[in-house]
């Protein structure tokens, strides 16, 4: 996966539209265009605020379905993503929740959007929709069945869940990999705004073998100097939203800084390190 023919740049930072409820899940509000305009605005400040990327989640449809969801999610999911890639021009990504990879690779491959998450690609996991499998089998030939060349960024024992035995982070890396076919990784730390630590993230890296990690989930402008010392990229919401808070739309003055925070640690990593000049 070329991450500056996709984003234009080596070290992308990625937004997070954290779609309001959509028609047939729990907390739907009966107005589509609400969450059409709440989507623009956050995809704007997005933009504005000078991300690289934006990816669209159906975040507030919880508790979510395990894996395939309802037609009319897809269908809400494909009019909004076309929206938003008509109002802002970065590269666009989509993961449909909880794991339904199939829905998200259509709707992608549809809108001619540049890449997908997955958050159970290969292995299985236990999570609090049941046991998720990978179905990286299907999914690799459905997207040669579609002609499609969108990208495939998987989690790596993803938050909100646990292995079904142990496996070891650098084998579940590999595998994800090579076994998977995955187009880069993502590793995230146990939960929603919940950071990977520094140490996971340079196995993970050591592990990718050059194959891009994004850090998934807990980046603020305070961590991702640290972060960024083992990464290539990151997928970041929970800190960009107003007040810090899950449920507020994104604040585009905390995107800002946020950017800045994160080119200053790309700037600093990129930085030859001085060669003493003392003799012996």
């Amino acid at each position: 996966m070329d991450l500056n023919q996709i984003f234009k740049t080596p070290n992308p930072i990625v937004g997070v539209v954290h779609l309001l409820p959509l028609p047939t899940s729990p907390r739907w509000g009966g107005s589509l265009k609400t969450v059409i305009d709440r989507a623009e605005q956050e995809a704007t400040a997005l933009a504005a605020g000078g991300v690289n990327g934006i990816i669209v989640e159906n975040f507030f449809d919880a508790p979510f379905t395990k894996n395939q969801v309802d037609p009319a999610v897809v269908s809400a999911m494909t009019l909004i993503v076309q929206r938003l890639m008509n109002l802002v021009t970065l590269p666009v990504g989509i993961n449909v929740l909880r794991n339904d990879a199939h829905s998200a690779i259509a709707i992608a491959s549809c809108v001619h959007a540049q890449f997908i998450r997955v958050n159970v690609l290969t292995g299985v996991m236990a999570t609090d929709q049941g046991l998720i499998e990978g179905e990286a089998h299907q999914l690799l030939r459905y997207r040669r069945e579609l002609g499609s060349n969108v990208k495939i960024l998987a989690d790596v024992l993803v938050k909100h869940g646990r292995p079904l035995g142990s496996p070891n982070l650098t084998t579940a890396v590999q595998e994800t990999i090579e076994r998977g076919l995955a187009d880069g990784v993502i590793l995230s730390g146990w939960a929603t705004g919940s950071p990977p630590s520094l140490e996971d993230l340079e196995l993970a890296t050591a592990a990718a073998n050059g194959t891009p990690v994004f850090i998934g989930s807990g980046a603020n402008w305070e961590n991702i100097s640290t972060l960024m010392q083992a990464a290539d990229g990151v997928i970041v919401s929970s800190s960009l939203k107003r007040h810090g808070r899950i449920e507020q739309p994104i604040d585009p003055i905390r995107v800002s800084q946020f950017v800045e925070a994160t080119r200053r640690s790309f700037a600093a990593k990129a930085e030859p390190k001085p060669v003493s000049s003392v003799t012996y």
